[in-house]
């Protein structure tokens, strides 16, 4: 089968290798022919190690010729940001500041319940430095290039996963999401991607960015989200915010469908101004709840922009993580991440506190609001994407990343379960992503409606460019 095996889902490779038609081996060999063949172009992986994942690609083959398989991602390839810890390889976050000479002798919580299945690690993919903002570029490791177009940029802050995996770089990929960080990539590259409830994915250490930061799935099609949801949504010791694992597997209620839900659809929540070919795709996509059952209201839920609250919060947490550098450290960071710092560390006790305390007003709001509806639907990005190596596009009146990522970032301060579905393309060929929000915990509802979306309206036959398609 070759290099056609980078094109298969998780969920396809997993029945392939069961039915004994290819093994761990081939695939593994299949993506890394993917990687050496289009990375150059969009500069999605910052780590490749190919001895290594060609030794867990035997591994897992021996282990299937032996009926010794660990779990049912075992010999999947899966791609890892670069900001989860991974043992013996370093974690660079995207900063010349990082210690390289540190025993790299650890997992993260969801990296280890990987390879505890046998998951195959294929590399490190790209991040801005420390993650800290909405698209991928910093000092350490360049721009992170659109698939689709390689003028534009592949969203942030997992541009590199997202990049991967609408090339075929490997079917799975883990990021994780402060503002969007999993829903912007997934949006402009036109893949899936979910930030769960906050907590069902543990993470270790903690993010500097405190409780925003929720570490997601990001894949072509939405059972392979769950299937990895599956393996990685497992407590872990380390993370004192971590949930029980789930009584049901998301992969059981897949096909649960919409019918008879009642799902909210607000094109620009009250206060964002959306492109015209977004909000026509959108719209359009909204209809398909209607048809499958589901009653669906166009309605706002009804609250102001918090933008200044959640820069307080991210900008704080961006000083937080600068503040053992030194001068010489400090000067080689993104001038952009730098500024955000500067800020944040001016920010008092009481500034932090009042906008937490906006924060849990939010995410009251929206719970009131799920008792009346149990989903929301927003566009998931009120753009396409735009030149790549700029914080925000060529005219905007803001320079930072949050004034056009208006959709994403209220719904990691209420840690509400969000993803991002591809819904269309643009006249340029430019993908668009619908975003659906459910109520805390309610994860399982996101990926069935996202599910029965993508069964009437599937995506994938449609390839990036320089994919060929």
């Amino acid at each position: 089968m070759g290099d056609d095996l980078a094109e298969s889902t998780a969920v396809e490779l997993r029945a392939a290798y069961d039915r004994g038609e290819t093994t761990p081996r081939e695939a593994a060999e299949a993506v890394l022919a993917r990687i050496d063949r289009l990375d150059g172009e969009v500069n999605a992986f910052c780590l490749l190690d190919q001895e290594t994942t060609l030794a867990a690609a035997d591994a897992a083959t021996d282990r299937l010729r032996r009926g010794a398989v660990r779990g049912p991602l075992d010999g999947i390839p899966v791609s890892i940001k670069d900001v989860l810890l991974t043992k013996g390889w370093p974690t660079m976050r995207g900063s010349r500041s990082t210690d390289v000479s540190q025993p790299w002798d650890a997992d993260g919580p969801s990296v280890a319940r990987l390879r505890e299945q046998g998951a195959v690690f294929v590399g490190k993919t790209t991040t801005p430095e420390l993650a800290w903002k909405g698209v991928t570029d910093g000092p350490l490791t360049g721009v992170t290039r659109n698939p689709w177009d390689t003028s534009r940029t592949a969203g942030g802050s997992s541009g590199g996963g997202a990049a991967a995996v609408a090339l075929g770089m490997a079917p799975l990929t883990l990021g994780t999401d402060g503002g969007g960080s999993v829903r912007i990539p997934g949006s402009f590259c036109g893949v899936f991607a979910l930030k769960p409830t906050y907590g069902l994915i543990s993470h270790f250490p903690s993010s500097p960015f405190g409780t925003l930061a929720h570490v997601g799935p990001m894949t072509r099609t939405v059972a392979d989200a769950a299937l990895l949801l599956d393996a990685v949504a497992v407590p872990d010791p380390r993370d004192w915010s971590a949930l029980p694992a789930p009584a049901t597997p998301f992969t059981e209620t897949l096909d649960a469908g919409v019918r008879g839900l009642r799902i909210a659809f607000s094109p620009d929540l009250g206060y964002v101004e959306v492109d015209e070919e977004v909000a026509m795709r959108v719209a359009a996509a909204v209809e398909v709840f209607t048809e499958l059952g589901a009653t669906v209201e166009r309605v706002d839920p009804g609250f102001a922009d918090p933008v200044e609250e959640f820069h307080t919060l991210w900008f704080a947490g961006a000083a937080k993580s600068l503040e053992t550098l030194t001068d010489r450290q400090r000067a080689e960071l993104d001038p952009g991440l730098r500024e955000i710092a500067e800020q944040g560390a001016g920010y008092s006790a009481l500034d932090y506190l009042t906008a937490n305390a906006a924060r849990a007003a939010l995410g009251a709001l929206m719970g009131r609001f799920h008792e009346r509806y149990d989903l929301l639907v927003t566009p998931t990005m009120p753009i396409p994407a735009f030149e790549a190596g700029r914080e925000s596009p060529v005219g905007s009146s803001e320079p930072r990343w949050t004034s056009w990522t208006r959709f994403t970032y209220p719904f990691n301060m209420t840690q509400q379960p969000a993803a991002t579905v591809p819904c269309g393309f643009t006249r340029a060929g430019l993908p668009v992503g619908m975003q659906v929000v459910g109520p805390r915990h309610a994860d399982a509802a996101v990926l069935a409606a996202c599910r029965a979306f993508e069964t009437a309206r599937p995506w994938q036959g449609r390839r990036p460019v320089i994919a060929g398609g």
